[in-house]
């Protein structure tokens, strides 16, 4: 499956044991698949050997030695073919021939270039074959065998051993090019599926890894994502689909966009994990994934997690002590007909949750488990460092930390790898209320809002958010038959959420000049910097952002 490992081999089995000198010619570019060679086809010099030189013996000195074949540096490494010359005619019979064929000089001329024509450069004879590597559809490249003058020539055996040489070759070529083809594209479909880069929300830092398999496995389907939800909530989501192979990617890209679109819909891990099986089966009964999804609330620095079938995350605690999460692991999606649970805890701020795929904790030398308590006991500050107090390590480093517990051993399954540290949200930044929905509640909403916005000293701000949580709102209210929540929230901009039971999402439309309403949005639109509208399991809540001034 590896190029130069089969070109090895070739070396490896003719020289010195078939031949002294071997020059290995490859087209440039191979083809790949049924594609037509290029035209006209232009070989590379690939790979060459020479056996050592032979001892000084009676009738031939060492220096006439090295005169009898051509050095690797006099061989040209570039060799452009014409479309009906000797050496184009010779490749189409797919034949090896003798050095002294009828015919063949102007053909090992065209490959070896003018050293070919030299005096004593050519061992005479029948010490020279030259044979096309021919795969199944293709001419590939050629082989040149050289014997010294001081070796018998090649015999009619030696040619059938020559081609079998070329033929075994040739198909161990194609296969390579082919296996590394679909190799590059199976890994570059799925890392187009991981996220191009991490989101920042207010309250959070992240940082991830990907590391494809060692090159002798395929490619895997191991993915990771940081998803915002409303209200300054982040999904944190590490999932591997089972198996090697393009199909592996594929669902894995599939199964991500399903975890995106549920995360959408803010619905509590175990849901997103009973949806994501359910959908899952329907892509077929013989795909089988695992994933660990999260949800970090910075407001309340709590997290929300279930696991399906997933390694267990890590928490790095704030003094340097590295916590298992006991999370219930359930079955892994695809199974189907399985329970999730999700589990409720601390998020401390400083701290960092750590979660990563089974290539980083197993192998085959080592469990899940073994290598789960490796990982804990690697990452774990030792105690009188823990006393110091010394600060956290940065997030980029921790992931470097973490994937240096592989070592150089070669790796069959790839490895993601998602970082998240816990920053909270300032108690003072945030202010939350629940209001019942009656036809006073907007002026409620306008006073509480003017009230906060004074103590945070954004006076400049008033008349323009007023105006929009008015709007958002007394929309809410109309729809509205349980209280509705109002929160404010301060970072680099200003935030308004306002949630209540109803689903019906609202829509910005055009109002008509005699129309009494359907303006709200179109307001929110025009002043806010970003707004939008997400539906809930409990109903929906429309927000939106403004930039707060820099004075």
């Amino acid at each position: 499956m590896d190029l130069d490992e089969t070109l090895r081999e070739l070396r490896r089995a003719a020289v010195p044991a078939f031949a002294d000198v071997i020059f290995i010619h490859l087209d440039d570019p191979l083809p790949v698949g049924d594609e037509k060679s290029a035209v006209p086809i232009v070989l590379q010099l690939h790979s060459t050997d020479r056996a050592p030189e032979p001892p000084k013996n009676s009738d031939r000195s060492l220096t006439s030695l090295r005169r009898s074949l051509p050095l690797c540096s006099e061989v040209p490494e570039r060799v452009h073919i014409a479309g009906t010359g000797p050496l184009s005619r010779l490749l189409l019979t797919g034949r090896p021939a003798f050095g002294d064929a009828p015919g063949i000089a102007p053909a090992v001329s065209e490959l070896l270039g003018a050293m070919a024509g030299a005096p004593d450069t050519l061992p005479p004879g029948r010490r020279l074959i030259i044979a096309p590597l021919h795969g199944r559809r293709h001419v590939v490249g050629t082989v040149v065998l050289l014997r010294r003058r001081n070796r018998p020539a090649f015999t009619c055996d030696d040619l059938l051993v020559a081609s079998q040489l070329a033929t075994h070759t040739a198909l161990g070529v194609q296969k390579a090019v082919m296996y590394g083809h679909e190799a590059a594209v199976a890994d570059t479909l799925q890392r187009t599926m991981l996220p191009s880069s991490l989101p920042e929300p207010t309250g959070v830092r992240l940082a991830s890894r990907y590391l494809p398999a060692s090159k002798t496995a395929q490619v895997g389907g191991d993915w990771y994502d940081a998803i915002p939800l409303p209200g300054n909530r982040v999904a944190l989501v590490v999932g591997d689909v089972m198996g090697h192979s393009m199909t592996s990617a594929a669902i894995m890209g599939q199964l991500r966009t399903i975890v995106q679109t549920l995360a959408g819909l803010d619905l509590p891990p175990d849901e997103v994990l009973h949806h994501l099986d359910e959908q899952a089966q329907r892509l077929g009964s013989d795909h089988i994934a695992t994933c660990l999804y999260a949800i970090y609330d910075p407001i309340s620095q709590r997290l929300l997690m279930a696991n399906a079938g997933h390694p267990p995350a890590l928490l790095l605690q704030p003094d340097g002590r590295v916590e298992v999460l006991r999370v219930p692991p359930g079955a892994p999606i695809g199974v189907g007909g399985v329970v999730f649970e999700s589990v409720e805890m601390p998020a401390p701020t400083g701290a960092t949750l750590l979660q990563y795929t089974d290539g980083l904790v197993e192998s085959r030398d080592t469990d899940v488990g073994s290598g789960v308590e490796a990982l804990r006991a690697h990452l774990q500050a030792p105690p009188r460092t823990r006393a110091q107090g010394l600060a956290a390590p940065s997030l980029e480093s921790l992931c470097d930390q973490m994937l240096g517990t592989l070592g150089p051993r070669a790796r069959d399954d790839d490895i993601a790898l998602l970082a998240t540290r816990f920053e909270g949200f300032p108690a003072d930044s945030v202010r939350y209320w629940f209001l019942e929905p009656h036809p006073l509640t907007a002026g409620q909403a306008r006073r509480l809002t003017d009230r906060t916005l004074r103590s945070w000293g954004l006076e400049c701000m008033l008349d323009t958010t007023e105006l929009m949580v008015s709007e958002v709102v007394t929309n809410a209210v109309r729809f509205a038959s349980r209280p509705i929540s109002l929160r404010l929230l301060r970072t680099d901009v200003l935030r308004c959420e306002v949630t209540d039971d109803s689903p019906q999402v609202p829509r910005m439309r055009r109002a008509a000049p005699g129309d009494e309403g359907g303006r709200g949005l179109f307001l929110v639109n025009e002043l806010a910097r970003r707004w939008g509208a997400t539906r809930l399991s409990t109903g929906k809540v429309v927000w939106f952002e403004q930039q707060i001034p820099r004075k």
